[in-house]
């Protein structure tokens, strides 16, 4: 109930993105229904309909992750001071995330069913345009099976809500590490002027890392500057001194990924895997290769991100410079990822347009279905994202208002983040994207 009142009082800007999510669980639901209308339609060839469904984990995987990016962006669901004592503490708010992701995407889920009963002539209304298109496609003389149909129907949600729950789980938060008692700061708390009670504070009643237990150890710092963060969200703004860590990760495994693809190119007695639209890779290990590029690019893309600020206000930056570069480092943890994914959609886009061009295929509507519905995920996700760096920012900006910076000061610094990024990961796009479809073009 408490996620049905929050969907529907929620803000339209929250409910638009909420649609999106719905949109992207109904291409999902009907892709996963072609499938099976495909296996149903084509009995003898059971290899090429399990393949079908394979597929379909690519947009499957896309939803998911844009339901991830609007659930932390839900300004609903958000821990607040006084939520824990009426029982909604961040578990209980991680539960309704889940249960309202579930709720949209059981509603794409429904649209989809409906779409494909309507299409295959089961639900009363205007003929299919297409002749022919349904028996062959949808199935529409077969029977559909109930349980199949459900239990494929039911996946979307269940994927959507199961990965919001492991993204917005609750985190134990990491606590500072001990000092030894002869460290440079016990050394400066004992230098401070002694109370009469014999703390080293001058109020009298002492602080945590002054206190002693009755085993003799030392209690952990208690004071505000040192309260443990949960400081593994890779959601959550990083200061603009601190680099996110899964550069090196990154890049390892993109050039893991590039390796693999080399190397599976120039093999020719490897398996041949189809590809979506009739294509055909070079060999499997192909596929692997595009996986592991795209994983590497989504982890290093927080770093670069964060890099590119840094280089913003590299050899003595002016005021738009170094508040541009500032933001980047700031919102490299928020908007980094989903720039990576969204430059490994579109690398893997380059290089199935690059194999289109050698192939004699066509690409089918469920394959032009697919395609759009990945990229639109990834462009939704990067929105999203960045909307809600916006929002936070709005204190700060309305600070240096009240400061007296022009507004055109502002405008130009967000001008220059989008020039940068474009100028970092539009030619990183177009590199990877050339040294992925290479072995297929060969």
């Amino acid at each position: 109930m408490l996620a049905l009142r929050l969907t529907r009082v929620a803000h339209p800007a929250v409910q638009l993105r909420r649609l999106t999510v719905v949109a992207a669980s109904a291409g999902t639901g009907f892709l996963l229904l072609c499938s099976l209308g495909h296996a149903l339609g084509h009995p003898a060839d059971p290899s090429a309909a399990l393949l079908r469904l394979a597929w379909c984990a690519v947009p499957l995987a896309a939803t998911a992750y844009l339901a991830v990016a609007v659930a932390r962006s839900d300004p609903g669901t958000r821990p607040r001071g006084g939520l824990s004592a009426l029982g909604l503490g961040p578990a209980r708010l991680m539960a309704v995330s889940a249960a309202t992701t579930a709720l949209s995407c059981a509603f794409g889920a429904l649209l989809a069913l409906l779409l494909f009963l309507w299409l295959r002539g089961d639900l009363p209304g205007p003929p299919f345009p297409f002749d022919g298109a349904p028996h062959t496609v949808l199935a529409a003389r077969k029977r559909l099976p109930v349980p199949g149909t459900l239990l494929l129907l039911a996946t979307v949600p269940a994927v959507a809500s199961a990965a919001v729950a492991s993204a917005l789980r609750p985190r134990e938060p990491k606590a500072p590490p001990a000092r030894a008692a002869g460290t440079a700061r016990g050394t400066a708390d004992d230098d401070r002027e002694p109370h009469a009670d014999g703390n080293g504070t001058a109020g009298g009643s002492g602080t945590a890392e002054g206190n002693r237990t009755a085993g003799g150890s030392e209690a952990v710092d208690a004071r505000p500057a040192d309260a443990p963060v949960a400081d593994d969200d890779p959601g959550r703004p990083l200061p603009p001194d601190r680099s996110p860590t899964g550069l090196p990760w990154g890049i390892a495994v993109l050039a893991a990924g590039l390796t693999v693809e080399t190397y599976a190119g120039g093999t020719g007695d490897a398996a041949r895997a189809v590809l979506p639209g009739g294509l055909t890779a070079g060999s499997a290990p192909v596929l692997a290769g595009w996986l592991l590029t795209a994983v590497g690019l989504a982890l290093a893309g927080p770093g670069l991100t964060h890099l590119c600020g840094r280089l913003l206000q590299a050899v003595r930056p002016g005021a738009v410079r170094l508040l541009a570069g500032r933001v980047l480092m700031a919102e490299a943890g928020r908007i980094g990822s989903p720039l990576g994914v969204l430059c490994a959609v579109a690398s893997a886009a380059f290089a199935m347009i690059a194999l289109h061009g050698r192939a004699s295929g066509r690409f089918g509507p469920l394959t032009a279905l697919g395609a759009l519905l990945v990229a639109g995920c990834a462009v939704a996700a990067l929105v999203t994202a960045a909307v809600e760096a916006r929002q936070l920012r709005v204190g700060t900006t309305a600070a240096l208002r009240r400061l007296g910076a022009p507004a055109t000061v502002l405008r130009s610094a967000a001008a220059l983040r989008t020039a940068a990024l474009l100028a970092l990961f539009a030619p990183l796009t177009w590199a990877i994207a050339t040294l992925a479809a290479l072995p297929l073009t060969r």
